[in-house]
């Protein structure tokens, strides 16, 4: 049931809920508030979130403390290279009465972590593709409906760490956002330090319910984009893609592959989050240009050439948010 009069007032609730939010992660989280402020915004985009860092910078703590303030159902699946596609979705067995019975797996519930998803082959990370997209799981012929909301965040260690295996493409394109965690700064890592190793205890508040984060994500949807900002944010990935008719020199020297659409819906949705949680009514170009990294990272791809020359992915994409007009 909508509580709010009309949309601008329910923007104005968001903007407060984002804030207590905040508010209530950093009693656990400390000095990662723009890493926040992206997964939450991935939340309200009805989107996935891909975190990637190295070992020992929170990333299982932070959405475990997500869930907690969220009030979701929380599972976490942690991939290991023997992992199979039936320990993640279910599987079918035969009951005492000889008919066949499907468990659910541990993908039934409202977030997944699915904790360092590249220490799986790729045969194990494609049975996330149909939730992820489609928000349900086929067994036999069979489809069983996922929970709503329902998100996958997943954590993922450098590829360069040994044991890992790359993601595949069509699965990382469906993570809205890759969101990349660095070390933290020193006077961040003494409170951290201080925080985690005392015997202090931490009370969670619950800020929302699973009813209120899909009224929000409609709302989102619903949130008016001038055609100058739609435009921007289309010809942002268009110019990505190299040997077509709008592509960057950057595209066409650097990388070897661009974003598709998905990334320019990526690119609305997410500057529509991204004005909400601020207080404004409508995205404007900023707001795009807010979220582009964690929209473009994973969607653009490298040439040798980008790879000798110490070109990095954001590099190209600080490249291309400083021509497109």
């Amino acid at each position: 049931m909508n509580k709010y009069k009309d949309d601008v007032e329910a923007v104005d609730a968001l903007k407060n809920i984002y804030e207590k939010f905040s508010e209530e992660i950093k009693k656990v989280i400390f000095g990662q508030d723009d890493i926040v402020k992206e997964v939450l915004i991935s939340i309200f985009s009805n989107g996935h979130c891909l975190l990637v860092g190295v070992p020992g910078l929170a990333k299982t703590l932070l959405v475990n403390t997500l869930a907690r303030v969220l009030g979701l159902e929380y599972k976490r699946i942690q991939f290991t290279p023997d992992l199979m596609p039936s320990d993640i979705t279910g599987t079918e067995i035969l009951d005492e009465n000889r008919k066949f019975k499907f468990i659910k797996g541990p993908l039934f519930a409202n977030i997944i972590l699915a904790d360092e998803i590249n220490r799986t082959p790729p045969k194990t990370q494609a049975a996330l593709l149909e939730a992820m997209q489609e928000r349900n799981v086929t067994a036999g012929r069979v489809k069983y409906e996922l929970a709503k909301p329902f998100f996958v965040l997943a954590t993922q260690n450098p590829i360069e760490q040994e044991g890992t295996y790359p993601l595949p493409e069509a699965q990382l394109d469906r993570f809205m956002f890759n969101i990349w965690l660095d070390y933290p700064a020193f006077e961040d890592e003494l409170t951290i330090v201080k925080e985690t190793t005392s015997n202090k205890n931490v009370e969670l508040n619950t800020i929302l319910k699973a009813e209120d984060i899909i009224y929000f994500q409609e709302l989102i949807r619903r949130i008016p984009i001038n055609e100058n900002v739609l435009k921007f944010a289309v010809n942002l990935s268009a110019i990505t893609r190299p040997k077509t008719e709008k592509a960057h020199e950057w595209a066409n020297s650097y990388l070897e592959w661009g974003a598709g659409p998905r990334a320019s819906q990526y690119l609305v949705v997410g500057a529509k989050a991204h004005a909400a949680v601020t207080g404004k009514y409508s995205p404007d170009i900023e707001d795009v240009k807010a979220i582009a990294h964690a929209v473009l990272r994973h969607r653009i791809v490298r040439n040798y050439k980008a790879e000798a020359e110490g070109i990095s992915v954001d590099d190209i994409i600080n490249k291309f948010l400083s021509v497109n007009v």
